[in-house]
C-alpha cells in the first residue's frame, strides 16, 4: 500500500518552545473579568497550538484557590488550582508552573480553555484555542474544477472553488451552494468552532445508495474577516470522500487525529 504524503506544510514548533504574546489577553467567567494582560506568554505544550501563560499579578484577586496537588505536564511540573467566582466553582481550571518549567513561564498560570467562559485578543473573541502566531490561512479563488464522490454518487460537481490553505491541515475546497447536489444531503444539530475561521452555521450528513455518513460537509455563513471569501459556501472533508480536482483524484488525507480535529475545529453542540 502507497504511503499517504501529505501535502500541506506540517506545524514546526516544538514542545516547550515560549514566546511572547505580542497583544492584550482578556478572559471572563460569570461575566466578570478574570483575566486581563498584556504581559502574556505562549507555550507550546503539543506542535499544533500554543496556550497562554498569565503573570499571576494580571489575575483577579483571590479567585484562584490552591487545590494541594501537583500535576506533571510535558514540559515540566504545575500546581492544580480552582477557579471559584462567587457560587461559580471549577475544579481543575488553572495551574501555575513550577520552577522545573521553563524558565520564562514559571510562576504564571494556565487556564483551561473552557474554564473561562470568553477569552479575547485585543477586542476580538478567539474560539478553541489561542491564535498560533506560526499558523497561516489563506483564502485563495481558484479555477481548478473540484468534483466531490461517495460511493459512486456526484455529490458535487462545481467549475471553482475557494481554497482554505492553512498549516498544519490538508487544503479545503469551498464550493458554490448551486453545485451540489442537495438531494442526498441532510442537516445536522452540529455546530463548531473555529480559532481562524469563525463558528459554523451549518452541517450535514451524505446519503448515498448504500449508507449515510454524519457530518461530512460544514459552512462558515459568518465566517472571520481574514476568510471572508468562505461565506455562504460548502466544504467536504477529504478524508471521508472522494475528491477529483482538475479531474484528478486527490489522494485521501490520513483519518483526522483528536489534536488536529480540535486545532481545524471544536463541537459545541
Amino acid at each position: 500500500m502507497t504511503q499517504y504524503t501529505p501535502d500541506y506544510p506540517e506545524m514546526i514548533v516544538p514542545v516547550g518552545h515560549v514566546e511572547p504574546v505580542p497583544r492584550r489577553i482578556r478572559g471572563y467567567a460569570a461575566n466578570l473579568p478574570v483575566v486581563d494582560t498584556v504581559r502574556a506568554r505562549y507555550v507550546w505544550l503539543w506542535p499544533g497550538y500554543p496556550q497562554y501563560c498569565i503573570p499571576r499579578a494580571d489575575i483577579r484577586d483571590g479567585v484562584l484557590i490552591d487545590e494541594g496537588r501537583n500535576v506533571a505536564l510535558r514540559i515540566g511540573t504545575a500546581r492544580r488550582h480552582t477557579l471559584r467566582l462567587g457560587s461559580l466553582s471549577r475544579s481543575g481550571a488553572a495551574w501555575v508552573w513550577a520552577d522545573d518549567a521553563p524558565p520564562a513561564i514559571s510562576g504564571s498560570v494556565s487556564f483551561r480553555w473552557d474554564a473561562i467562559d470568553a477569552w479575547f485578543e485585543e477586542d476580538e473573541q478567539v474560539f478553541v484555542h489561542p491564535r498560533s502566531p506560526y499558523t497561516r490561512v489563506d483564502a485563495l479563488r481558484s479555477s481548478r474544477s473540484v468534483r466531490v464522490m461517495l460511493d459512486g454518487a456526484v455529490l458535487a460537481d462545481a467549475p471553482s472553488s475557494v481554497m482554505v490553505v492553512e498549516t498544519g491541515l490538508p487544503t479545503r475546497y469551498y464550493l458554490d451552494r448551486v453545485r451540489i447536489d442537495w438531494t442526498r444531503m441532510q442537516p445536522t444539530h452540529t455546530v463548531s468552532d473555529c480559532p481562524y475561521k469563525g463558528r459554523t452555521s451549518g452541517y450535514w450528513s451524505v446519503t448515498t445508495d448504500t449508507a449515510t455518513y454524519p457530518d461530512v460537509a460544514w459552512a462558515y455563513d459568518f465566517p472571520t474577516r481574514q476568510v471572508m471569501p468562505i461565506a455562504g459556501l460548502v466544504a467536504f472533508y477529504n478524508e471521508h470522500v472522494d475528491l477529483y480536482l482538475d479531474g484528478q483524484l486527490l489522494p485521501r488525507p490520513a483519518a483526522v487525529t483528536r489534536a488536529r480535529w480540535e486545532q481545524e475545529h471544536r463541537s459545541t453542540s
